[in-house]
């Protein structure tokens, strides 16, 4: 009788579920992503290189914004003091070529101190393109 008793052993069905094969997959999984995490570059910000414009426009309007955010406007010879929100008026009222142009045609370019408040230079480009000025460009200091 007792190979009797082993064979019906050997004929139960196993309750567990096996593992190995789970815990296989997870190790291979946990291996790609340990190769692949350093090869995935942080989501970082890729700025653009400043690099030299092929031709720089004739006779810009220059608007030069100081540390203490006090806008100049400069046109050929003439420097007129402005307001953040006057600057589109005050660049038109200067020139009278540049009423005749009309504003899409003016070339301007804003110089503004590096610890000024970004958010001054986008009112002043802000309140550009409300005035219909199309051709705005940042001055910049080229690094070596």
């Amino acid at each position: 009788m007792p190979a009797v008793n082993s064979r019906r052993r050997g004929r139960r069905t196993i309750s567990e579920i096996n593992m190995v094969p789970f815990i296989d997959v997870m190790l291979v999984l946990l291996i790609i992503f340990m190769v692949t995490a350093p090869l995935i570059t942080p989501s970082m910000i890729a700025l653009p290189k400043v690099g030299k414009a092929p031709s720089q426009p004739q006779n810009p309007v220059q608007i030069l914004i100081s540390k203490d955010e006090t806008v100049q406007i400069k046109f050929k010879t003439d420097s007129v003091a402005s307001d953040v929100r006057n600057v589109a008026g005050d660049i038109i009222k200067m020139q009278p070529e540049v009423k005749a142009a009309g504003p899409e045609a003016v070339p301007v370019v804003i110089s503004a101190d590096k610890s000024i408040k970004y958010e001054t230079v986008v009112k002043v480009m802000d309140h550009l393109q409300k005035a219909g000025v199309s051709r705005v460009g940042l001055s910049v200091q080229t690094g070596k």
